[in-house]
């Protein structure tokens, strides 16, 4: 995780949505933007709870980075 904000909490009873974007596609890994938002039970407001940027690598059968397969 590049970095991570918890910007409100989420309550029994909320409903709990994530959504992600996907940033960029680098030769053996990509980067993530992922948000999560909670629509609050008793008001159905929505209010975005957390965002964060993840990295994620391709590894091989060793553990060792490989080039990310592209389709």
């Amino acid at each position: 995780i590049d970095a991570m904000s918890f910007l409100n909490p989420v309550f029994v009873g909320d409903i709990v949505s994530c959504h992600a974007l996907h940033q960029k596609t680098g030769r053996t890994s990509m980067r993530i933007e992922v948000a999560a938002w909670a629509q609050r039970h008793k008001s159905g407001e929505h209010l975005r709870v957390t965002c964060g940027v993840f990295t994620y690598v391709a590894i091989d059968d060793d553990g060792k980075p490989q080039p990310v397969q592209r389709s």
